[in-house]
């Protein structure tokens, strides 16, 4: 399958701390480490190593030469990026001893984005290519205005989660995708349970992909529903956890392995990511994670119809 990814791209300065920082706090990290991150460029990579096609579009700006390379050298098209004499994005990500992370994230060149440069982008795919979005640039409701134009179909991993989320004409999607804090948002509900029913009542022709972290994830679609745990491994890194998620679930829904093979290819691949440090490094190939599938490395786990 065929993936264009209008998609961030960060500079990640990688903070280790014993717990995050407190208002008023100040503290000495234990290491400092840069990377390449962003849910774009992370979601390009995972779908990239799990054997999509995959064209990332977007802005690269001054000092971000290495996020063009990290692309390219893990599979993905970077033939169509813009170039701009501005501040690339980058974050602030502290992780803890737990292995849990809270990031700061600066827009830089993600929120320039422009009406001409989408355009000119999406003239050049063919109506059979998948639009994949996140939360992290500019214009993400234009883009899929033009890409339902053409006929092709569009996801949106909700992420991060803002009221301009509830502007963007959600009901154009072929799949969204959410955490439960994302999908109460967006519902407006309470609770996780109220999540789905409203989300389908609102957007009866989009697939919904719930992620519920420590347990496993929920997927609405066709009038089906399928839910999976997850495999209990040591946590390193969660950074690109969600991100390999969204890669591989993308590649077996687009190449017919079904939902519920489709979760289980993806809750392994991120089950390998937690055991990494850093973000884009951390997907694992299709090819290990096929092996790990093969020889039950994690354990048992199958995605049942509700």
């Amino acid at each position: 399958m065929k993936i264009c990814n209008f998609g961030s791209m960060n500079l990640d300065h990688v903070y280790q701390v014993d717990t995050f920082l407190q208002p008023g706090e100040t503290k000495s990290s234990r290491s400092l480490f840069t990377n390449c991150g962003g849910k774009g460029l992370n979601q390009s990579i995972a779908a990239a190593k799990a054997g999509n096609q995959v064209v990332h579009a977007g802005v690269i700006g001054s000092g971000g030469e290495m996020l063009e390379e990290v692309l390219a050298k893990n599979g993905v098209d970077v033939s169509l990026l813009s170039h701009v004499d501005a501040p690339s994005g980058h974050a602030i990500i502290q992780v803890d001893d737990a292995g849990q992370n809270c990031i700061l994230l600066f827009g830089g060149t993600n929120q320039m984005l422009t009406e001409a440069y989408i355009t000119e982008v999406l003239d050049k795919m063919d109506a059979n290519t998948l639009v994949l979005l996140q939360n992290e640039t500019n214009l993400v409701g234009f883009i899929m205005e033009e890409a339902h134009k053409r006929g092709m179909k569009t996801a949106l991993n909700a992420a991060p989660m803002d009221e301009k989320v509830l502007s963007y004409p959600l009901e154009l999607l072929d799949w969204l995708i959410v955490n439960e804090v994302e999908g109460k948002q967006i519902a407006n509900c309470q609770t996780d349970d109220e999540i789905l029913p409203v989300l389908r009542k609102k957007y009866p022709d989009c697939g919904i992909l719930l992620t519920l972290g420590s347990r496993g994830a929920i997927c609405d679609y066709a009038g089906e529903m399928y839910q999976i745990g997850c495999f209990k491994v040591p946590v390193v890194d969660t950074t690109a956890a969600g991100d390999t998620f969204t890669g591989y679930f993308l590649y077996g829904i687009g190449n017919g392995l079904g939902v519920a093979d489709s979760l289980l290819l993806a809750t392994t691949a991120s089950a390998m990511a937690i055991g990494k440090k850093g973000a884009a490094d951390s997907v694992p190939l299709y090819e290990e994670v096929a092996e790990n599938m093969k020889n039950q490395v994690f354990g048992t786990l199958k995605a049942q119809k509700k």
